[in-house]
């Protein structure tokens, strides 16, 4: 496997650290007035989620990680596993709760989204940045309620409950940007 010296790291690199697999949040190369040069690196580990933050000398190495992205569709649950298909091969993969947990939010049968891979093994689920969802619980609106950036909750048909503008109804269809989570407007 290709090798990175940690002094030339920068974001989005993801490499092995410990047997786990990281990649670079932050970094920051520090040249103090006396002493050693550095590397202060924030990395997360792109399996749990879990954030760490440590030091390293510039000149030290780490294994480079190859990861594999496939646009598979999402296809059922069956109560334990959540299947997604290779539209190329028809191949089905099933995946736990914890690697499709987040992407669960915005992601419907028939959607497809990019599963990560390392050595094979699939290990997360990223839905398209911006999908449109139907809302099937919404307040609503109030009159005199409608002030100016005014939100209230609404839930969409993934379950996912999320603020939006005063307007937006029951059985509206919406876009939501899935990097934030956040109401974009109404289709």
């Amino acid at each position: 496997m290709a090798q990175i010296m940690a002094g030339d790291i920068r974001k989005g690199v993801t490499f092995l650290y410990d047997n786990k697999i990281m990649t670079v949040v932050d970094f920051l190369h520090v040249k103090p007035g006396k002493g050693a040069a550095f590397v202060r690196m924030k990395m997360k580990n792109v399996v749990t989620g879990a954030v760490l933050e440590n030091t390293f000398n510039p000149s030290d190495k780490f294994e480079l990680a190859h990861i594999e992205t496939k646009t598979m569709e999402y296809l059922y649950n069956d109560g334990e596993f959540y299947y997604f298909m290779d539209p190329e091969t028809y191949e089905q993969v099933p995946l736990n709760f914890s690697q499709v947990e987040e992407a669960l939010n915005y992601v419907k049968e028939n959607m497809n989204c990019t599963i990560k891979f390392f050595q094979g093994s699939p290990f997360s689920v990223e839905p398209p940045n911006f999908v449109e969802l139907k809302i099937t619980v919404c307040e609503v609106a109030v009159a005199g309620n409608t002030a100016t950036n005014a939100t209230k909750p609404a839930t969409v048909e993934t379950g996912y409950e999320l603020q939006v503008p005063m307007f937006v109804n029951e059985g509206d269809t919406i876009r939501i940007d899935t990097r934030t989570g956040e109401y974009m407007q109404r289709v």
